[in-house]
């Protein structure tokens, strides 16, 4: 290396340096207070900057492609904003000042550099992933216990899964139970909520909704109804819980199967296991009855199966029984999740167009899926008088910036305007109201009664505060998205706490164990989990997020496009949480989460191997 060479290294690696230790929110103000301007002590960042030194030098002489310089970017941009959304809630330590906007054009570039080495690394690596399998006649003690993973791989899977998930459904019986869950026992009891509340009934005696998806609702509450009818309302929701349990165990298991049958290493398998094993949010979430549980297990058998379609089926045509399948499979993904029939809109076409001997096949099984949802939604539900959820689940964008307008230039709203919006979301305390990371206090205000006259007239003084102050609307969105897109944001991410609802007026007779003790232990290990060093990344949103784009760059790179549609639902699942009410919610981005536990092994592999 010349002499050249080592000053462009050591500026590369002081400019990341800086990106990763400095803290921009000292620089914000006065500068006379400033004595340490890093976020850690002087010795960690002299460390920080003699390792990327010397990762620098490892990886140096690899070029990045266009693509990947693109996404490279984009990664320092949101690194660079998602920092000063996380400590301002706004972009004021990027463009508060001329000196704050040349702090972040220095954090960028360290950003910049550091993303374009990680792709030099993942560059290198790819060319030296080695497939051979082990040999099972080398593990000795072991190789019983190998041989039977490797030729029963869902039995073996199954078992050990139960086997390391047993503390959590003993800790944690009979079920953990959150808000959404909660709410919707109460409404297949017929109690009156909020969701019932902010629709229009189709029947008063009806207080049950599709705010929640009924089949999820009608499972939750069957299930204690059967319970009952043995004797105990716990042990009704145990069965819920051993039900779910299983569905996400055998889907899981299922993927290590899969592997199995396009020859996967054994080591890549037996990893796998061990991560769905000990990774705390995999059983904390078969334990909690939300709806994302078993969506989430759709949604992974969905990729899987696109995955499949493309590897096997372009020149070969699918059973039967393969259609059946299918067409059941997408239904359930609408059924359990009412944005999981947007997630199969904005991926199963590209199938359809894919492969010419199944095309006729394929157009069936979207039809049908097509015909089933509007059957349910237009017809069934309609019949038995239940009321779809409010339309203003699908605004928390705008909503959200019209909010943070009046919040901050509310003096120059019209009266014309005020009434507008007025009529849509109660003027006078929405900009108390306004919380920047999640619209629900601003959305729930929504005005059942109001008209689309009314929804025009909203949309317009929307549009006139967007051409005074388009500032203000694209850091609201942002404010409520960035965390999606930010790995260093990290927030709570799995249900542990009891909840009460459903016990008050004897509604159902709920309760934990006296095992105390256990939980908080096990609450513990989940709440240390996300923070320990690169293992901890398994839970991260912001960083599954990345891989996605990532995985999505390399598709493009080996020149294998047509795999950009196994990842087209976990993209619709990103846009599902730009779209939603909360920032950084976990369960909204468990579908790609999980997902890329499997994807990542059969992408990767399949590029060493060529077979992509």
């Amino acid at each position: 290396m010349n002499l050249k060479d080592k000053i462009k290294m050591y500026l590369l690696a002081l400019f990341t340096t800086l990106a990763i230790c400095l803290d921009p929110e000292k620089f914000y103000g006065n500068l006379t207070k400033i004595q340490n301007p890093f976020k850690v002590g002087l010795m960690t960042v002299c460390i920080i900057s003699g390792g990327l030194i010397l990762f620098y030098k490892a990886v140096r002489g690899y070029s990045v492609n266009a693509l990947e310089k693109i996404v490279s970017m984009a990664f320092a941009i949101f690194m660079t904003l998602g920092f000063s959304y996380a400590r301002m809630n706004s972009w004021q330590l990027v463009f508060g000042s001329f000196r704050m906007f040349f702090i972040s054009i220095i954090i960028c570039i360290g950003y910049y550099v550091l993303f374009k080495r990680i792709f030099d690394l993942i560059n290198i690596k790819i060319q030296h992933i080695k497939v051979e399998d082990y040999k099972l006649e080398k593990m000795g003690k072991l190789r019983c216990v190998m041989k039977f993973i490797d030729e029963r791989p869902f039995l073996s899977s199954l078992l050990i899964i139960i086997t390391f998930w047993l503390i959590y459904i003993i800790a944690f019986y009979p079920v953990i139970l959150s808000p959404d869950p909660s709410f919707q026992i109460k409404q297949f009891f017929n109690v009156d909520t909020k969701y019932a509340e902010g629709v229009i009934k189709l029947d008063e005696n009806v207080n049950i909704t599709n705010h929640h998806p009924v089949v999820h609702t009608l499972l939750l509450g069957g299930c204690i109804s059967l319970g009952r009818f043995i004797g105990s309302d716990n042990f009704g929701l145990f069965i819920y819980s051993m039900i779910q349990i299983g569905i996400l165990a055998s889907t899981l298991s299922y993927t290590i199967k899969y592997l199995k049958k396009v020859n996967i290493s054994l080591k890549v398998r037996l990893i796998l296991l061990m991560i769905y094993s000990i990774v705390p949010m995999f059983p904390f979430y078969a334990m909690s009855a939300v709806k994302d549980t078993i969506y989430t297990s759709f949604m992974i058998l969905y990729v899987i199966f696109l995955y499949d379609f493309i590897t096997f089926n372009k020149e070969k045509k699918i059973t039967n029984i393969k259609v059946i399948y299918i067409i059941l499979l997408l239904f359930l993904i609408s059924l359990f999740r009412n944005n999981g029939i947007y997630v199969v809109m904005l991926s199963f076409p590209f199938i359809i167009g894919f492969s010419k001997k199944n095309r006729i096949k394929t157009l069936a099984v979207f039809a049908i899926f097509i015909s089933l949802t509007t059957c349910y939604s237009k017809v069934i539900l309609p019949y038995f008088k239940i009321a779809n959820g409010s339309i203003r689940e699908m605004l928390s964008i705008p909503f959200q910036q019209t909010a943070r307008y009046v919040k901050y230039y509310g003096d120059e709203v019209s009266e014309e305007d005020k009434r507008a919006i007025d009529k849509i979301l109660i003027y006078d305390t929405i900009a108390e109201r306004y919380q920047p990371e999640l619209a629900d206090p601003v959305k729930n205000k929504y005005n059942k009664y109001a008209t689309s006259d009314d929804l025009k007239e909203y949309f317009k003084a929307w549009f006139r505060g967007l051409r005074k102050h388009p500032g203000i609307y694209i850091e609201a969105t942002i404010n409520n998205v960035y965390g999606y897109f930010y790995p260093n944001a990290i927030k709570w991410y799995t249900y542990h706490k009891f909840d009460c609802r459903i016990t008050k007026d004897n509604l159902v007779d709920y309760s934990y164990n006296n095992l105390q003790g256990l939980r908080d232990k096990l609450v513990a290990y989940q709440g240390i989990f996300p923070y320990v060093p690169f293992i901890g990344l398994i839970s991260n949103i912001g960083f599954n997020t990345w891989i996605l784009l990532i995985m999505g760059v390399y598709l493009f790179t080996f020149k294998k496009k047509e795999y950009i549609i196994v990842l087209m639902p976990l993209y619709a699942s990103v846009l599902i949480c730009i779209a939603s009410p909360a920032n950084t919610y976990f369960r909204y981005a468990m579908p790609y989460i999980f997902s890329n536990c499997v994807l990542i092994p059969l992408l990767l592999n399949s590029i060493a191997r060529n077979k992509l």
